[in-house]
Formats: C-alpha cells, sequence, structure tokens
C-alpha cells in the first residue's frame, strides 16, 4: 500500500486532479465546498491498472493552512507537486517545494494542471520553468506530466507515471514497532471514536492493546479499515481508521500518537541538524522563538544553535530545540520550522530525550555527526557515549534500529571491545560505552582504596556500602560487581569486596594484643572473662577472620568454643527434645547471661525455636 499527496499553490486544482482520478471529492468540510479552497486534509483513494490500490492525502495550497500541508505529506511516499498551466509557479509553489525537500521526500512528479487553458508554447514555458525549478532538491529529475482534469486528457500518462514509480519505491519498514500519526478525529454513531493517520514502523491489528501519547491513554482496537474497506491486520505505509474502544476521558487529536504500550517516551527537548531553505524570510538565531512541525504534530519551540550564532540561506548547523510541550517523535523523524513569515528549515532528529549540551564544544558536535551520518555501529556507539550507561532496550530505541541490525551492531562493538555488557540475554541487560566503562572502574577502585585507608584492619568494604556509594543503576550492580571481580579489579570474599593488592597487616603491638586476645578467652571458652576489651578495630578483624563470634552486647566468644556449644545444644534437643536456658547454663558451667545471649542467637540463626522457657529444635 501506498500513500501519494498533493503540494502547490491555492487554486492550481490539486483538490480538481484528485477527483478527476478516484472519483472522490476531497474536500469534505461544508466551509471548503462554499469558498470552494482546501482548507483541511483530505482524502482519496483509487486502483492503478495493475489492481494496486493507493491513497491520497490532499493538502491545502493557502499560506494560512500550511501546517495543514505538513501534517497531510508527513507520511506520503509520492508527490505531485502541483503547478497550473495558466499561472506558473507561485510562492506557495515555492514554499511546498521546500517542505517536500526538507522531509525528504525523494519520489515524485510535477504535474501541470489546467493544460487546456493555455496553448502549446505556454505550457513549454511553464515545464522549463518547473524544471528549473526542482533542480537541486529531492525532486530533481521527476517527471513532468500536464494534464487537464476537466477534459481528461493526459490523466492516462499521470496514472501510467504515477504506476511506474511506485514500481521503484520500496514499501515502508517494519520494525515491529508501529506508530499512527493521527491527522484526523471523528465520532460515529453507533462505534464511538474513530482516527485516521498513515502507519509507519510497524503493523496494528483488531484488538491489540494500544496507547495514546502523550497523553498515555491505554485502550484497545476496536476495528480498522483502509479505504472503507475492513481489515484485521493493517500494515506499514497504509492509510489507516482505528476505531477506538472505552474512550470516555481525554480524546485524541491531531498530533498525538497511536503505539503499542511502554515503548516510546514523549520528548520535550530533541537533538536536531537543522537545514535552512533557499528563500529563507529571515536568519535563523541563537534563541528565537519558532513553530515545530513533524508528523501530524506542531508545537512552539525555541531554537538553541549549537555551533553558530545564526543560520542563513541554505545554511546547515546543530541545533537544540525546547519545545512548548511534549511532542512524539523518534531519532530519524523529520520536521518543519516556521516562523510567522514562513518556513524557515528542517531536518533530522537525532536524539530525543539529549542532555543539555555546552554550546560550540567539539566533541557534542562530532558525536551527533556520528549519530547522524554513521554507520549502525557508529550510531550505538555515539549514543552510548552521550549517555554513559544506557538499559540495552533503551539504546536500541534511542537508535530506532530494528531487531537485526541491532543485534550484529552490538556484537561488533563488544567484539571490539568497545561496549561492555552487563546481564545475560535472559535478565535485563546494561550497556557501558567503553569510556565510561573504565571510569567507573576507576570511581570502584577510588571507592574501595579509600576504605582500605579508613580501616586497614579489616578484610574489605561491605558490598552494601559500595553499593549504596557508587549509585550506578542499583538494580544491576550485582552484575556489575561480577563483572568487576571477573575482570580482576575487585576481590570478592563473602560480604565484602577488597582490591587484589590489600591485606591486613597488623603492628608487633598489635599482633601482641590480639593474640593476649585470644589467649584469655580460650582459656577459659564457656566463660570468659567478663571485663574482656579489645580496640574496636582488632575486634572487627577477629570478626571478620570468624577467629571468633559476637552474640551480643559484652559477649564474646572464640569461634571454636561456639561450635562446640551448638553442638552439644542440638544434640541435647535431639535426645531429650527440648532445653532450657538453667539446663544450658550448668551443661557449660557459665552464667545465665551468656546462655541467654547464646540461645537468642541461635533463635537468630533459625536454630532453634523459644516456647514458653523452653527451646526447640527448628
Amino acid at each position: 500500500m501506498y500513500v501519494l499527496g498533493t503540494a502547490g499553490h491555492v487554486d492550481h486544482g490539486k483538490s480538481v486532479l484528485v477527483h478527476a482520478l478516484t472519483g472522490i471529492d476531497p474536500d469534505r468540510l461544508p466551509e471548503e465546498k462554499r469558498r470552494e479552497m482546501t482548507i483541511d486534509l483530505g482524502f482519496a483513494w483509487f486502483k492503478l491498472p495493475d489492481g494496486r490500490e493507493v491513497g491520497f492525502v490532499d493538502v491545502p495550497g493557502h499560506e494560512r493552512f500550511i501546517k495543514n500541508m505538513i501534517a497531510g505529506v508527513a507520511g506520503i511516499d509520492l508527490a505531485l507537486l502541483i503547478i497550473a498551466a495558466d499561472e506558473g509557479v507561485m510562492p506557495q509553489t515555492r514554499e511546498h517545494l521546500a517542505i517536500l525537500d526538507l522531509l525528504n521526500v525523494k519520489r515524485g512528479l510535477v504535474v501541470i494542471t489546467k493544460k487546456d487553458l493555455v496553448d502549446e508554447e505556454g505550457l513549454e514555458l511553464v515545464a522549463l520553468e518547473a524544471d528549473e525549478l526542482i533542480k537541486g532538491s529531492t525532486l530533481a529529475q521527476a517527471p513532468i506530466v500536464a494534464v487537464s482534469a476537466i477534459t481528461g486528457e493526459g490523466l492516462p500518462d499521470l496514472i501510467a507515471t504515477i504506476s511506474h514509480l511506485l514500481d521503484v519505491t520500496p514499501p515502508r519498514r517494519d520494525i515491529d514497532r508501529p506508530r499512527l500519526p493521527i491527522d484526523r478525529v471523528f465520532t460515529m454513531r453507533g462505534f464511538g471514536t474513530v482516527v485516521t493517520g498513515t502507519l509507519i514502523d510497524g503493523k496494528l491489528q483488531v484488538g491489540q492493546e494500544i496507547e495514546i501519547l502523550p497523553i498515555g491513554l491505554k485502550t484497545h482496537i476496536r476495528s480498522l479499515e483502509t479505504h472503507q474497506r475492513k481489515l484485521d491486520t493493517a500494515y506499514p505505509g497504509s492509510r489507516v481508521a482505528a476505531n477506538l474502544a472505552r474512550l470516555t476521558t481525554e480524546k485524541p487529536k491531531r498530533g498525538m500518537v497511536i503505539t503499542t504500550p511502554g515503548w516510546l517516551k514523549p520528548a520535550q527537548f530533541l537533538d536536531v541538524n537543522l537545514r535552512v531553505v533557499p528563500n529563507l524570510p529571515h536568519d535563523i538565531t541563537h534563541n528565537m522563538s519558532v513553530t515545530f512541525h513533524s508528523g501530524t504534530s506542531e508545537v512552539g519551540a525555541k531554537v538553541r544553535l549549537l555551533d553558530r550564532e545564526k543560520l542563513g540561506v541554505e545554511e546547515r548547523g546543530w541545533a537544540q530545540l525546547k519545545l512548548a510541550r511534549t511532542v512524539v517523535v523518534t531519532k530519524g523523524d523529520l520536521f518543519i520550522i516556521r516562523s510567522p513569515q514562513g518556513t524557515l528549515g528542517g531536518g533530522e532528529i537525532v536524539d530525543t530525550h539529549p542532555r543539555r549540551h555546552r554550546r560550540f564544544h567539539p566533541d557534542v558536535i562530532q558525536n551527533l555527526e556520528a549519530r547522524k551520518e554513521g554507520t549502525p555501529e557508529d550510531i550505538l556507539l555515539a549514543t552510548l557515549e552521550a549517555s554513559g550507561a544506557s538499559e540495552l532496550e533503551e539504546a536500541l530505541l534511542q537508535c530506532h534500529f530494528d531487531k537485526v541490525e541491532s543485534k550484529k551492531a552490538l556484537e561488533s562493538l563488544v567484539e571490539r571491545k568497545q561496549v561492555v555488557i552487563i546481564g545475560t540475554e535472559d535478565i535485563h541487560q546494561l550497556l557501558f560505552f567503553h569510556g565510561h566503562w573504565e571510569h567507573l572502574i576507576k570511581e570502584v577502585t577510588a571507592l574501595v582504596q579509600s576504605y582500605h585507608f579508613q580501616f586497614p584492619l579489616r578484610r574489605g568494604m561491605p558490598k552494601v556500602e559500595l553499593k549504596s556509594k557508587l549509585r550506578k543503576m542499583p538494580r544491576y550492580f550485582d552484575g556489575i560487581l561480577r563483572k568487576l571481580v571477573g575482570e580482576g579489579v575487585l576481590v570478592e570474599e563473602g560480604t565484602t569486596v577488597s582490591l587484589p593488592s590489600h591485606s591486613v597487616r597488623l603492628s608487633q603491638g598489635q599482633q601482641a594484643k590480639v593474640d593476649a586476645f585470644l589467649k584469655v578467652i580460650t582459656q577459659n571458652p564457656y566463660y570468659p572473662p567478663a571485663d574482656l576489651s579489645l580496640d574496636t578495630e582488632l575486634l572487627n578483624m577477629l570478626l571478620q577472620e570468624g577467629k571468633v563470634i559476637k552474640l551480643g552486647e559484652g559477649v564474646i566468644f572464640s569461634n571454636f568454643a561456639y561450635e562446640e556449644m551448638m553442638k552439644q545444644i542440638i544434640e541435647h534437643i535431639k535426645n531429650h527434645g527440648r532445653i532450657t536456658v538453667a539446663e544450658v547454663r550448668d551443661m557449660f558451667q557459665t552464667s545465665r547471661k551468656y546462655a541467654v545471649a547464646l540461645m537468642e542467637y541461635l533463635d537468630d540463626q533459625k536454630i532453634t525455636r523459644r516456647i514458653g522457657n523452653e527451646r526447640l529444635l527448628r
């Protein structure tokens, strides 16, 4: 399915030509019929001689309705630039061509209408003028066909030319991320809300759950039609009418987008490559206010130029646009900017959720250039460089690749060690630009080194403390840690991590204190002295090394003593079914304080459980 669109000056016969080709009057509004002038978008369709069905979007030619024209041509495959034989090229002819050029409409033809109103010499002059007009545009080399919609002369040649051009027009891509920019909304009695648009980037199906953005309203598709024919599935490139269920709150409007839920985020800041039109009404200056158009959306915006102070006729530059409200666009979408004086320029969206950039910064411009002109590998790498680290799905969405492109680009970058992957295919994955991964290694090393300096007698830094200080996507911490351990950056031992170079070294004085402490608690293992004390850091070292165990405040046993007491208590309960604190006290000739601390610790460790004054095994 292909969609054709008209373009051209007011009253040059666009709607009359569409009517002659399709038998459908695209002017549907009463005011349009009264004024005999197209105001809003009109729609029609017809079959080519080979049976292929094509849709038509008819746009207004008056300068006051340029915004409607832009909304109409945003989704077309083939443009018909209309020039009336009795008037020739006019202001809106030039502006419409400039818009087609900025929107990268590469296939089209020039249709000279009202052929019956001029002689052959006049027709030839208009054809020469048209040929000169399209030079240097995306429609350069486009065929020129002269017709009369009134007499029918030239229409067979026009249809044959359209058919030939569509033969070499590739079908719209399907990357399984459907978008239907809404260009019309109406209500049908007994059906409810119907929206129409040209479907891009994926399929829609009856019964499918959809989301209306940017309002975030979810519903499902009740039915689909193309050219008044019901469908189960609509494919990219089709003119689609979708009947939506359960719209009882906020209604969809032109400029909104229907898509599948969960992947597309509305944007308010955009990085763009901006190109200026030949007939520029005035320069584009830094911080200028403009109107932004993309797809069927229209919104006020401010232009923040990144590499110059102003842009003149036919110049290119990089800019960051701040929009007055969010729009629904993706990387690679095309746009137009206008002022009250006319169309200023347009170009390609490179990033839909950028950071605020420093102006006149070469690294920023280089990154943007790579994301616009580079290979899929270049684009993915530059995207990650700009963000540092990104979830796999988010990064691929920012690049707007299909699945095959995504997989090949990622595999190539990983093989070249330019991208680091955290996680596995069966869980969410995090991607690091190699430079940011190296920075992360330095950051982690510095944090752990600082901990070792502050606590030289501790085996390592608690993992939970490193996680809280690192703050790098907490849900990926375990994967990041595994990668750091695997690369030999850290050593993991129990609940702590350390640098490979770290080891606990005691001075002679510290070693003497440790030896004395261990000697005392092993001389009377089940009843160590109550006034026993040791420097906190030395005690923590012994606890980490598993040489002693702390059961409560002031209650410290050697690990050997604890293991022996636990073993005898378990054996006693197995033989007698239960044990009391008094029995524990007498069994080990210790104090009640120590016996209570021991049993409460065993309770906490889920070894025993308390029922009244007795303990049973769990």
